[in-house]
């Protein structure tokens, strides 16, 4: 009973260091969350009410505080009628979310296999969208077009976005080093302010990135520009280095953290809503 007793003791000691951590630890994840689904809005309009009712309480305004009081169960209607977009995107990935995931990483020769694919392509003029799952489940995704659990090679991606086939107009998904599924259909953006030139492809690509933590590749038919779209933005016209870059460090596990730190050479292009590269002069 006494090693018991000293176990009992030395998890009372550890309780409140236990309690924080994990404490923090979910505050983190849930802004992560919010950030990714762009939900930080309603983060920011609550705090402001409360910021409200803190005063009113503080400085005694009984009118105020009991106006604000009236309205609360009304606001929060309201809140979730205008965010529902949003909500159901957080309530999508908490549901999806695969804390216990593979490495679906892919290696380094596969990762330049696809954008040898996607140069090809470019220069053809033919239109190219590659998803690369990273932590959420995607199945729902993977289910809508042929499976073909195929090794990663540039013909055979350059085979099935070259032709008009069946599978040439959908997406192909790339997990766990295979090619698993081509011709699969993606959800559309629900953002306003995307450049009008854009086409399905690039829509569907900023939807993907808007419903999931997924790394997409796609190429435009129109310009043959090559592009990447995640956490919601579209990085437009990069080179086949900058592509093959932001994909090892977006795909390795620590990866996202590291990505954020280096896009000082990216910029926000404010009439189209999308994320571009700042060219160099000369």
């Amino acid at each position: 009973m006494e090693w018991f007793q000293r176990l009992f003791h030395f998890y009372d000691l550890i309780r409140p260091v236990l309690d924080v951590a994990i404490l923090a630890f979910l505050l983190y994840k849930a802004y992560d969350l919010l950030v990714k689904t762009q939900a930080v809005q309603l983060v920011k309009g609550a705090g402001f009410l409360a910021l409200i009712y803190g005063i009113a309480f503080l400085f005694k305004l009984t009118t105020l505080q009991w106006l604000l009081t009236m309205l609360a169960p009304g606001l929060f209607i309201a809140i979730a009628i205008v965010f529902q977009p949003e909500l159901r995107k957080i309530f999508i990935r908490l549901g999806q979310g695969d804390l216990f995931r593979p490495d679906t990483k892919p290696r380094i020769g596969q990762l330049e296999a696809v954008v040898t694919a996607a140069e090809i392509l470019s220069q053809q003029r033919r239109g190219m969208l590659v998803v690369f799952p990273r932590k959420i489940n995607i199945k729902n995704i993977i289910e809508t077009g042929t499976r073909l659990n195929a090794d990663i090679s540039s013909s055979l991606i350059v085979a099935v976005f070259e032709f008009d086939g069946p599978l040439h107009d959908g997406a192909m998904v790339i997990q766990n080093s295979r090619i698993v599924s081509a011709g699969c259909f993606l959800p559309l953006s629900e953002q306003q302010d995307i450049r009008k030139s854009f086409g399905t492809r690039h829509r569907a690509s900023l939807g993907m990135s808007e419903q999931s933590d997924a790394v997409v590749l796609v190429v435009s038919e129109e310009t043959g520009a090559i592009s990447l779209a995640y956490e919601s933005k579209l990085y437009y016209d990069l080179s086949p280095l900058e592509i093959t870059r932001k994909l090892k460090e977006l795909l390795d596990r620590g990866g996202r953290r590291k990505a954020v730190d280096q896009q000082q050479d990216i910029t926000l292009d404010t009439q189209s809503g999308v994320e571009l590269p700042v060219k160099e002069e000369g």
